[in-house]
């Protein structure tokens, strides 16, 4: 596994990134689309039709999308996992201490809300007080399963040996990271 000061092998073109929600993982992903010149696809945009209920072709949208070229994504959604890692070259954990993505999902909840910004497919965060009714409300969602991914991204480079997986510890890891690539798609890598 790299770090952010680990040159990566190899320019990649098909790019996951994964964390808790709230890690950043859309703005990481869009940020590395740019920088790389591959199309990123926000896989929530996928997933969510009106009403915020799954859309009955979420899976084939992925299968679509893993089959492409070149892309950025996020890593999420357990039925979309496997497919999209065998196919990525590279993964981006954002593994962040526990109060760095909950304070910025808090934060990213509730100006959503205020602004009533649409998400996906008509969608808006719900009220404040659905925190206390829903036990799936995406800030409890978010403090359940805040330790998932660390007893499994470690093994996926096992699991699917043509993936590179690089581990970002903090914000200014992700910096970092991004200046190299940026670095080396400058210099023609």
């Amino acid at each position: 596994m790299l770090t952010a000061v680990d040159a990566l092998p190899d320019r990649p073109r098909r790019v996951l990134v994964a964390g808790v929600s709230g890690a950043g993982k859309t703005t990481l992903a869009r940020r590395i689309g740019v920088v790389l010149g591959v199309p990123h696809t926000e896989i929530d945009a996928l997933f969510h039709g009106p009403g915020w209920q799954p859309r009955a072709d979420f899976m084939a949208d992925v299968e679509h999308l893993a089959s492409a070229a070149a892309w950025a994504t996020e890593w999420q959604y357990s039925a979309a996992r496997p497919l999209l890692a065998e196919r990525a070259e590279l993964l981006v954990w954002l593994d962040f201490p526990v109060q760095v993505s909950m304070s910025r999902l808090v934060r990213r909840t509730v100006r959503r809300r205020l602004r009533q910004e649409e998400l996906w497919n008509g969608n808006i965060e719900p009220a404040f007080w659905s925190f206390f009714t829903d036990p799936d409300h995406i800030v409890r969602w978010g403090w359940r399963t805040r330790h998932k991914l660390r007893s499994v991204v470690p093994g996926l480079e096992r699991e699917f040996p043509g993936l590179c997986v690089v581990r970002l510890a903090s914000p200014r890891d992700v910096e970092t990271w991004v200046d190299n690539l940026q670095h080396s798609v400058a210099s023609g890598w």
